[in-house]
């Protein structure tokens, strides 16, 4: 059972009263709206009509409610259990384009739904891939789920944009108000307000941009005009599917799939104060429900769906994670599909307003992704595989045209900066594997010298291993007082062989020396050890049993074996 952290107020299996629930539920909803941005930009991209525009956000929201729930119920398989809404992909943004440019919006939504398919296949085989996502590549993962945000993120929060190059001093005003709220109740707010942080701070950024005219006439008269009930109109054109086309949206399945892989684990770790590694069957999970959620976007005329790092970092940031919240979301989602009122007050939600609630967002899940880092041991490889990823991703975002020469079947890959970033931390990875033995071995001689021997030793392999460093600082004592008894009480006619396997689940240590064995069974320590002249040799084994969780001793043709092992 997962054991619930300190600063989460709600863990995800705690159910807020109900007026919190609602509000709660509709802080993550202004998050989900956001991301409707990206099917308009695709079909105006093509010029489509405003009616197609309109399915095809509503479709979008339809499809994000049934994929919320998916994602949230972790039954049969299908779905993680965590608070992590499915919203529409922006790495579905560039081969959506490719398929509408070339056959329509019949081909999108073929395609779109042949991709979800591609992806529930891979779920079903990445529990067997665990070997691929080493913390080292789990953090850069999660860290850049965030980094890749803040180009778009940070455009919104200044005001800046396609058509809008130009920042005002009223939206920067709008965009400070908002920002400051947010982070204001979080930091120095008592109570319960910490968790209307962010809808505390967008009711304070409406009203300030109502002030200063960010929020216009036209904005507010297209909210007041719009009717407060309608059935959605149906523009379905069918499906389509082009060969041709699989392989860009294979990519952009890959591409979905890490990120999620990214919010799935950073769920986990909010979660779980004792989180140690990704639960990959939980994570498999998740994708599956995430393909799913992209088969019925296809089916129903939506965009591509996946997980929402943004709502993630919500989470983090107001300290509710549960799961019932997710619930909320999809059935207020399902009420705008049939509430154009209520759906336009998110509409016309000023650029900086959004901008500061996914700034606000994204802070937590980049820090998050760099505790992740931090949580093992590095060596120069690892360091490489995390320097360079990051290095590569950032590249990707910052240098304009960075795939423009690259082959269109390829280019989605190396559009996104988490992409980029996550394919160069997979290949550098399998590369420095290369030559990294799971078992290492060190031989020591009793008497002095030995301390130093061993904590080089645990150094360089504890960091090859990537090895969490308190269990190598476990392993380091426990090995040392191991020689320490040896040398006290004379047992090893020789020297000492250790020998040390590593696996993501456990460390492992088998001493091995000629000579007599130890008597490591528990016992107290004698009552005259502090007395002048005390009886020091029983507390080294009472150190040992401390340091280690398992302890087994045997002798086999005169060789005495010392077994340690310490849960990773």
């Amino acid at each position: 059972m997962p054991t619930k952290p300190p600063d989460l107020i709600y863990g995800v299996d705690e159910t807020p009263p109900t007026v919190p629930l609602l509000l709660l539920g509709l802080q993550h909803i202004f998050i989900v709206m956001s991301a409707l941005v990206f099917p308009v930009v695709i079909i105006r991209a093509v010029g489509g009509s405003a009616e197609d525009t309109a399915f095809v956000v509503t479709m979008s929201m339809l499809a994000g409610a049934i994929g919320t729930v998916l994602q949230t119920v972790n039954r049969r398989g299908i779905g993680s259990g965590y608070l992590c809404p499915a919203v529409c992909g922006p790495s579905y943004i560039a081969a959506s384009l490719l398929a509408v440019q070339t056959g329509g919006l019949s081909l999108l939504y073929g395609m779109t739904a042949a991709a979800g398919v591609a992806e529930t296949i891979f779920s079903r085989f990445l529990h067997r891939l665990r070997f691929l996502f080493p913390t080292e590549v789990t953090g850069v993962v999660v860290t850049m789920v965030g980094i890749a945000v803040i180009p778009i993120a940070v455009q919104n929060l200044i005001g800046t944009g396609t058509g809008d190059p130009v920042s005002e001093p009223a939206e920067l005003i709008v965009a400070a108000v908002t920002l400051g709220t947010m982070i204001a109740a979080s930091v120095w707010s008592k109570g319960g307000l910490r968790l209307y942080s962010v809808l505390v701070g967008m009711v304070a950024g409406y009203i300030a941009a109502g002030i200063t005219g960010v929020l216009g006439a036209d904005a507010i008269a297209q909210f007041v005009e719009a009717p407060l009930f309608a059935l959605p109109e149906i523009r379905h054109p069918g499906w389509s599917f082009d060969a041709a086309l699989l392989l860009p949206f294979i990519i952009v399945v890959l591409s979905s799939t890490f990120k999620t892989i990214g919010d799935l684990i950073t769920c986990q770790k909010i979660n779980d104060a004792d989180w140690k590694r990704p639960d990959m069957q939980n994570i498999s999970g998740g994708i599956l429900a995430d393909g799913l959620s992209a088969v019925v976007a296809g089916l129903l005329g939506g965009m591509g769906q996946a997980t929402s790092s943004s709502n993630v970092g919500l989470s983090i940031g107001t300290g509710a994670a549960s799961r019932a919240i997710a619930y909320v979301v999809a059935a207020i989602l399902l009420v705008l599909v049939f509430v154009p009122k209520l759906a336009a007050a998110f509409v016309i939600m000023p650029a900086p307003v959004m901008g500061s609630v996914v700034i606000y967002a994204v802070t937590f899940i980049i820090v998050t992704g760099l505790r992740i880092i931090t949580s093992r041991m590095m060596d120069a490889r690892k360091t490489f595989v995390v320097g360079l990823s990051f290095i590569f991703g950032l590249a990707a975002g910052m240098i304009p045209g960075f795939a423009d020469g690259m082959h269109p079947l390829v280019q989605p890959v190396f559009v996104s900066a988490l992409s980029v970033a996550t394919v160069t931390a997979l290949v550098v990875n399998l590369v420095f594997r290369i030559g990294i033995a799971e078992r290492q071995s060190l031989t020591l001689e009793s008497g002095t010298g030995f301390p130093d021997a061993i904590f080089s030793f645990f150094e360089r392999v504890g960091g090859a291993w990537g090895a969490r460093p308190e269990v190598i600082r476990r392993a380091e004592s426990a090995v040392n007082e191991l020689m320490e008894l040896v040398t006290i009480t004379g047992a090893a006619d020789g020297p000492v062989q250790v020998d040390v396997k590593f696996t993501e689940e456990a460390l492992t240590i088998v001493a091995r020396y000629r000579g007599r064995a130890l008597d490591l069974e528990p016992g107290r320590l004698p009552a005259d050890l502090l007395a002048d002249g005390g009886d020091f040799s029983r507390l080294p084994v009472l150190l040992i049993r401390q340091y280690a969780d398992t302890v087994r001793t045997d002798e086999r043709d005169g060789e005495c074996r010392v077994r340690l092992q310490f849960e990773h």
